[in-house]
């Protein structure tokens, strides 16, 4: 049993490796061209094979990894609907399967906050990690539902498509750095990948902003 289990960390182990340098090759590229968009394939396919041969091995006894499972579900969620946000381009395009796929989401971030509490309260584990990746995704979840009825929102969806990519891609270097490198002890290196690339995320929308001003 165990030599399967092995296998499968070397595969999923593999498509994260194969998500992550074709996310890297992404913040590179010009946007909307054509490497972008092969990339941006690559990279989604890789990172969903990834997160759900996470979810499957954190099932087997010695294995079991809350964190993991976490930057799993946060990864399947953003790179869904960053890949759908695509559609809205479309005017009036509308989707109930997004909704879905955000209240999903939105219910399992107050189930991390609230798994969170006990450990934060009683100074063991890293329950704060929970509080605060949890509290991201139910702000993530209330942008996607205010994305959704907004009568405009073909004119935005450069913006929330960027916005939960880059999420993504968050996530898969988190995973290499507390998985990969071993510091999963280490709140700093949970943290850090999100403040990079929520300054890279501001950068983005400030340059939109522009554009739209001009235009």
């Amino acid at each position: 049993m165990e030599t399967v289990i092995k296998t499968l960390i070397y595969i999923h182990a593999f498509f994260g490796g194969i998500g992550l340098l074709a996310g890297t090759a992404i913040l590179f590229a010009k946007k909307g061209n054509q490497l972008h968009t092969k990339m941006g394939k690559i990279f989604s396919i890789g990172m969903l094979i990834s997160s759900f041969l996470s979810f499957f091995i954190c099932c087997f006894p010695n294995h079991h990894n809350p964190f993991l499972i976490t930057i799993g579900i946060f990864t399947v969620y953003m790179i869904l609907i960053g890949n759908n946000v695509l559609k809205y381009k479309r005017k009036n395009y509308q989707n109930k399967i997004d909704r879905v796929i955000s209240g999903i989401m939105l219910f399992t971030s107050f189930m991390m906050i609230c798994y969170g509490v006990y450990p934060l309260l009683t100074g063991k584990g890293l329950g704060i990690l929970y509080i605060i990746f949890g509290a991201l995704g139910a702000f993530m979840c209330y942008k996607d539902f205010v994305f959704y009825k907004d009568a405009e929102n073909y004119k935005r969806w450069t913006m929330a498509h960027i916005g939960r990519m880059v999420g993504a891609y968050i996530a898969s270097v988190t995973a290499f750095i507390v998985a990969g490198l071993g510091y999963g002890g280490n709140v700093t290196a949970w943290i850090f990948p999100t403040i990079i690339g929520t300054i890279y995320i501001i950068y983005w929308g400030r340059k939109l902003n522009k554009k739209v001003v001009v235009n």
